[in-house]
């Protein structure tokens, strides 16, 4: 009787442990920080005529919190900022292009049966507002304007609290040409979208009080 109340506490004690672990995995993805750098290209539409940028400019940083309401869906807020200039073949500037946007995120991992479990794909897209900032001479043709934003992740977990991913995003901008008289104010301005590709790391902000 006693060896199979031993064999029935080990048991349950296995089963407990299992659960309990994938609980705490499952926590440790409700909050999250994001920390990305990359590469950006701004789109030629947004500059006038004889003024664009080059294909890729460095940096592109993004910051985000991300907290996830189900396992498959969630929020995120992120700023972003970008830097680009002129291509060698147009007059000089520099271009800072920053943004913030509230996303909905959705993940669905779960519905794709062929990746592996340390894998994980994250779509997300939403509203924001892009300022833009020329520098020099030129800073005061400032912008602001509404952006719409959506984009591609891929993680890979390095274990319950970390894992390292890439970001294909795009920025589209809610503005134009017309939103300002370029005879006056044209070069340097920004009215455009944006293309990212950023590699970061996401760290978990939950559910880690007895990680390893």
């Amino acid at each position: 009787m006693q060896q199979y109340l031993k064999q029935y506490l080990f048991f349950f004690s296995v089963v407990f442990i299992a659960l309990n672990s994938n609980a705490q995995f499952k926590d440790t993805s409700k909050w999250k920080a994001l920390f990305a750098v990359g590469v950006n290209y701004p789109t030629t539409d947004g500059f006038v005529n004889g003024s664009y940028a080059q294909s890729v400019n460095f940096p592109t940083v993004n910051l985000g919190v991300q907290h996830m309401l189900k396992s498959h869906y969630g929020v995120k807020l992120d700023y972003g900022f970008n830097r680009f200039k002129n291509n060698a073949d147009t007059p000089d500037f520099k271009i800072n292009y920053s943004r913030i946007d509230a996303q909905f995120v959705f993940d669905p991992s779960q519905y794709i049966g062929f990746l592996p479990s340390r894998l994980r794909t994250i779509l997300h897209a939403g509203p924001g507002i892009s300022f833009v900032k020329p520098l020099s001479t030129l800073k005061e043709n400032k912008q602001t304007y509404m952006n719409l934003l959506g984009g591609l992740e891929v993680h890979y977990a390095i274990n319950e609290k970390v894992s390292v991913y890439t970001d294909v995003s795009y920025i589209y901008g809610l503005t134009s040409l017309d939103n300002y008289d370029p005879a006056l104010r044209g070069l340097g301005a920004f009215n455009g979208s944006v293309f990212n590709l950023t590699f970061g790391v996401a760290v978990s902000l939950s559910g880690c009080q007895f990680c390893d």
